[in-house]
């Protein structure tokens, strides 16, 4: 069953019960049951925060999303700037920012990956809420992959890494030196020191960098760069890369190989894709993903989240199109880049001096 519910104080205002009000019925029209009360099985969770002091929605579930609701009748000069600390303070996914300083209230939508969209308000309210639906909608309808299989099986050879680690340790390098590494926004200007420990504490970041990487051992296994660490220094095998061996369809877990004596960290969001991409093209073998564009890239349809199956499937899809899968650039809307090579090298040959980096939005 598709189920949603909303925590958090939507009747603070007339306004912002009105559009509670709205989206209940429009998640409703759209197949989605209301719950009361949050539980591990709900795909969507809508969080009411006080712009002043967000807080965020502890997870029953691996597989719930939640969209923070803000309503902030403070004029901003840039939603974006006002929005995004809100954001990652309440850990959201996405964030529906009701700005109520003008005479008619306007509706912005914020992600994560520093895309802020204003749905604009129509005569027809009904339609309008259709239309806030779309932008949920991949949200509503993804299903993550997360979750991690830890097997202290790495052969004792492996625990200091090999070349290709090596490779991946220079290639970290090069992505910091072409400055593809920092967050989409600098969050020590947009938050104060003592907000920026706590949202390292609540994410769980060690280096605050985007993207990853990612190099073919053999026929079923590759090396990543782990979730939360700086990707400018990536030395430590089982904590800064990792060896993805496989990926457990029915439990929907990525399979890892750790040396014995390790506290592992988790793998990268987007380990599901490229598991996809090295199992159905053997003549890759190094993938990059970067939070940046290049012009003329063909492009994903839908802003699905990281770590889904469905952005996985849509990025390999187009991986399958290419002329030569084995170097193919796509792009994934509203997001970034997924770039295959030969190896690393090879990647980082082809992109330099083509790299924007500011993502198209839309």
């Amino acid at each position: 069953m598709k189920a949603f519910c909303m925590v958090g104080d939507w009747r603070k205002t007339p306004s912002l019960e009105r559009f509670a009000d709205g989206l209940r019925r429009v998640m409703t029209a759209n197949g989605y049951a209301y719950i009361v009360e949050p539980r591990s099985d709900v795909q969507l969770v809508f969080n009411f925060v006080d712009p002043l002091q967000p807080r965020h929605f502890h997870r029953e579930g691996k597989g719930t999303f939640v969209v923070t609701v803000v309503e902030n009748d403070q004029p901003a000069s840039d939603i974006l700037k006002a929005g995004y600390p809100i954001l990652v303070r309440s850990l959201g996914n996405m964030m529906i920012y009701l700005d109520a300083s003008s005479v008619i209230p306007q509706t912005y939508f914020i992600t994560l990956e520093q895309g802020c969209y204003l749905v604009r308000a129509e005569d027809n309210e009904e339609r309008f809420y259709q239309r806030v639906f779309e932008r949920l909608r991949p949200l509503a309808t993804a299903k993550l992959v997360i979750d991690n299989r830890f097997d202290p099986d790495l052969p004792e050879a492996l625990w200091q890494g090999d070349q290709l680690t090596k490779g991946i340790n220079r290639a970290g390098k090069w992505l910091d030196g072409m400055n593809l590494l920092p967050t989409p926004f600098p969050l020590e200007e947009l938050v104060s020191p003592r907000e920026l420990r706590h949202i390292k504490r609540l994410y769980g970041i060690g280096g605050l960098s985007y993207g990853n990487l990612s190099a073919r051992k053999d026929q079923n296994r590759f090396w990543m760069s782990a979730s939360g660490v700086n990707k400018a220094n990536l030395e430590r095998v089982g904590e800064d890369i990792l060896l993805i061996k496989g990926y457990d369809d029915k439990n929907q877990a990525m399979e890892i190989s750790v040396p014995p004596h390790v506290k592992p960290r988790r793998a990268s969001v987007d380990a599901i894709e490229h598991w996809m991409i090295y199992t159905e093209h053997p003549q890759v073998g190094a993938i990059v993903h970067i939070h940046a564009w290049m012009d003329g890239v063909p492009s994903t349809e839908i802003n699905y989240p990281c770590g889904t199956l469905e952005l996985a499937e849509a990025v390999a899809e187009h991986i399958r199109r290419a002329d030569d899968p084995s170097r193919a650039v796509v792009g994934l809307k509203n997001h970034g880049l997924t770039i295959t090579g030969r190896d690393l090298e090879d990647i980082f040959e082809r992109i330099d001096g083509k790299i924007i980096p500011q993502v198209p939005m839309s």
